[in-house]
């Protein structure tokens, strides 16, 4: 048993290796597609309030009504699949189907946000290991681009909606994209295994956090690499600070003023409080283990995540925690970090990320292994709402769809 682990943790290894040191130019060149789309122009009327949820495995994102819960329709966000399978060298082919597995089967929608004037989807894809934006009311693909090495991870929108930050997650660097034209307008490093962008309130800094190589196991920690939080100048990318961690950083809610951060870390079924002007953990908090996931072993934790989504309402005085192995969503109040409730779901549901509606009263999480989203009430702890969208439901943001473009989304299946 023990070689079987040693082999395995080996072969891990150096698959992350050859995958973090290549480039998509060894691959395929340039990408096929870039025609111009015009910059966001002023806010437009007739815009609705909607969330969005990409389906992963199925590479379409749904679009929820953030106020009545009804599913809209939904985008194909891979209408080229064939055509980008077909035209991948053998290094990239190879890659991708070593990500493949690794991710557990297909997962072609990593993270998706609508332009500011609602009418035009970027979306990070995957294991395409691109970025592509649509525009919705014709379902029509504007550009897409690859991204360094051969996974796309997290995404991030600038306020401003021209810019498209996206983690290349085995390059360990996020890139940022021309929203008009697609191409890479610069980069900057991260840790290993970068995850999650989040832009901070006043769009001037962004901040990405790594989670290290989940494909090693427990035992082998040490080698996961730099798991960290690297904080960049939005405008010139320099990075101004770096924190440490020794586990990878999860789903993070960064509060208004900058000081202080929540991060859920890998393996661990809780949270943490982190000053960002000190560089320290405040609190660690514990959340309560489901009777199924206190039998699991750590390998076994889906990609080193415990807990795994996390949000916060509009005043700031709540937080809500997709409890992933647990089953659960739990709503918290700040500043004491106590909870009010929890919403309990099917064993093996997989609550998987967690978003605070436009409304900022309701956290919207995504039950990957039910394709469903459970909308939750932060004043009352309790679920309002269910909406059935497409297979594998994992990142969800919030954005403006503009009216007239409804008439491209198709009926959900």
């Amino acid at each position: 048993m023990a070689r079987t682990v040693r082999s395995t943790a080996v072969l891990a290894l150096a698959l992350a290796l050859t995958l973090g040191g290549a480039t998509a130019s060894t691959a395929d060149g340039p990408a096929p597609h870039a025609e111009p789309a015009p910059h966001a122009g002023p806010a437009a009327t007739g815009l609705r309030d909607v969330v969005l949820v990409g389906n992963s495995a199925d590479g379409t994102v749904s679009f929820l009504d953030a106020r009545t819960h009804r599913n809209l329709g939904t985008l194909d966000a891979v209408p080229d699949l064939d055509e980008v399978l077909s035209g991948m060298g053998p290094i990239r082919r190879a890659a991708y189907e070593i990500v493949r597995q690794q991710a557990g089967g297909d997962k072609f929608v990593d993270d998706a946000h609508l332009s500011p004037d609602g009418r035009t989807l970027y979306v990070s894809r995957g294991n395409l290991g691109d970025a592509a934006a649509y525009d919705v009311a014709t379902g029509r693909q504007v550009w897409r681009t690859h991204l360094a090495g051969f996974k796309a991870d997290h995404a991030a929108l600038s306020p401003d909606g021209r810019t498209f930050v996206v983690s290349a997650i085995s390059a360990a660097k996020a890139q940022t994209l021309d929203t008009a034209t697609g191409a890479v307008t610069g980069e900057f490093p991260t840790g290993t295994y970068p995850h999650e962008n989040i832009y901070s309130a006043d769009g001037k800094l962004i901040y990405n956090m790594s989670i290290g190589v989940t494909s090693l196991p427990y035992a082998l920690d040490f080698l996961k690499g730099a798991r960290q939080v690297t904080v960049v100048d939005a405008a010139t990318l320099r990075v101004v600070r770096t924190y440490a961690f020794d586990k990878g950083v999860r789903p993070a809610v960064v509060t208004r003023d900058g000081r202080t951060m929540y991060a859920q870390l890998s393996y661990l079924n809780g949270f943490v409080e982190y000053d960002l002007e000190a560089g320290r953990t405040v609190r660690t908090v514990e959340m309560p283990f489901s009777e199924a996931a206190a039998a699991m072993r750590r390998d076994d934790y889906p990609q080193n995540s415990a807990h795994h989504g996390m949000a916060a309402n509009a005043a700031e005085d709540k937080l809500c925690m997709a409890g992933t192995i647990d089953d659960y969503t739990a709503v918290v109040s700040r500043p004491g970090l106590t909870a009010d409730g929890y919403v309990h779901y099917p064993q093996g549901s997989l609550p998987y990320w967690a978003v605070t509606g436009p409304d900022g009263d309701h956290c919207w999480v995504t039950l990957s292994e039910r394709d469903e989203v459970s909308v939750v009430d932060y004043r009352t702890a309790e679920e309002v709402a269910r909406v059935k969208v497409g297979d594998f439901p994992q990142r969800e943001r919030v954005g403006r769809v503009a009216e007239d473009a409804l008439g491209g989304l198709r009926p959900q299946g």
